[in-house]
């Protein structure tokens, strides 16, 4: 492939222009700006090197230049969009902070909704998401752990956020891709589910199913609890 390294690399380790030359007709927040808009568009799989330079006027192979492989960016993209992350200073109320940032995460996803997509270690490290851990660190200031404990917790609830939130997306872009609505999908699979309910070889679910009979699902609240339970998991107070 054009532009593939011989050893692994990192975008942010490269020089974004050399000292001398002529300035680059673009600059990496151009690109990402460009991918960005193409993925909110049309989803991860409209992202190419050659849409991304039919979006900037340029030629594919030029983008090579700045970017040399798609991963690089990805992580432009993620970064990007990163940056929509509040820095608030801290209230020195642990659990509120990183609640809050948690719920901003999930924001952020439901506007740029390939993000869950992309969420892997590999792209831990960009500018803004090392600006989003040293903040989150901030915040969890006062909580008496050791700094393991705190990334641990950080990524347990990046990981939730980003599961439960990649599941919202999945099922809304499930129900707009059927001529029928997300009421009808539901009340057909509902039916086949007191079906087999019925038939009493599932005591447990019928008993569960019984007990929330009629109560619609909120999906912000469901995550919220699985957050206050992650939290919980890390509180001197409430182990």
């Amino acid at each position: 492939m054009a532009g593939r390294a011989a050893v692994p690399e990192v975008i942010w380790a490269r020089p974004e222009r050399a000292g001398r030359g002529p300035r680059p007709a673009y600059t990496r927040a151009d690109i990402a700006a460009a991918a960005v808009r193409l993925a909110d568009a049309g989803g991860l799989d409209a992202v190419s090197m050659r849409h991304v330079a039919g979006e900037l006027g340029c030629g594919t192979m030029s983008l090579y230049n700045y970017v040399p492989r798609k991963e690089d960016l990805h992580e432009l993209m993620l970064d990007a969009v990163g940056a929509e992350h509040e820095i608030a200073e801290p209230s020195g109320d642990w659990r509120a902070d990183m609640l809050r940032n948690a719920q901003e995460t999930r924001a952020i996803m439901l506007r740029h909704t390939w993000v869950p997509r992309l969420m892997a270690g590999v792209h831990g490290f960009s500018p803004s998401t090392l600006r989003y851990l040293e903040h989150c660190l901030a915040c969890l200031e006062p909580l008496d752990l050791p700094y393991r404990d705190k990334t641990e917790l950080i990524a347990l609830l990046t990981g939730v956020v980003s599961a439960h939130t990649g599941n919202e997306i999945a099922t809304a872009e499930r129900t707009r891709a059927v001529p029928w609505s997300e009421e009808e999908e539901n009340a057909v699979r509902m039916a086949y589910l007191g079906g087999q309910v019925a038939t009493g070889a599932y005591p447990r679910l019928a008993a569960a199913f019984m007990e929330q009979a009629g109560e619609p699902v909120d999906m912000a609240a469901v995550l919220r609890r699985a957050l206050e339970r992650v939290l919980d998991a890390f509180d001197p107070e409430r182990c």
